[in-house]
């Protein structure tokens, strides 16, 4: 399906929207993949029930290596998280008595544009409650929503990540005043 300058079916349901007023960035030094644990759990911990998770960065800087270890957070077992590159949606349920229902993890690489969303049901996904991890988000940006955590994730050697992390709504400030307790934060 050819990309339009527009998201939407008619009715205005996933038309671009203008980010947040409120972003603020926290940058966090990676060390290595072991160091993404504590950085997980302080996720896990703050994450509301509904959030939205816009993963960017070049191949192989570890966005499905982040949502993996997000998951086993969450209290999903890391072994069942894998690139959803060729099914492009994965849909991991949260333990009982968790805030959030479920974890969608999308990888949108192969997507020409938004447009083609519909075609994944990418509207009744992220209705739910529930945690949305989508890679490659910048090929939907027009159906973004507002209020999301913006994750941009840079190689800066062979083990070691930068990761960006800008908040874009006042639900996710505590979760960027976890970050900015961590290690190797500070803000961007």
């Amino acid at each position: 399906m050819a990309p339009s300058s527009r998201c939407s079916r008619g009715d205005g349901s996933m038309t671009g929207r203008d980010p947040s007023p409120t972003a603020a960035t926290v940058i966090v030094t990676i060390a290595d993949e072991a160091a993404l644990g504590p950085l997980a759990r302080a996720l896990a911990a703050t994450l509301p029930a509904r959030a939205f998770l816009a993963l960017d960065g070049d191949l192989g800087a570890g966005k499905t290596t982040f949502v993996k270890a997000l998951a086993a957070a969450a209290g999903i077992d890391p072994a069942e998280v894998v690139s959803p590159t060729f099914g492009l949606v994965h849909v991991h349920p949260l333990p009982d008595g968790h805030r959030a229902e479920r974890l969608v993890h999308a990888d949108l690489y192969r997507l020409a544009g938004c447009d083609d969303l519909f075609e994944l049901g990418w509207e009744e996904l992220t209705a739910a409650p529930g945690w949305v991890a989508a890679e490659w988000s910048k090929r939907i940006k027009p159906a973004l929503p507002a209020d999301r955590l913006d994750i941009l994730l840079e190689v800066e050697s062979e083990t070691a990540r930068r990761a960006s992390f800008t908040g874009r709504g006042a639900a996710l400030a505590p979760l960027l005043t976890a970050l900015r307790a961590l290690p190797g934060a500070s803000s961007g």
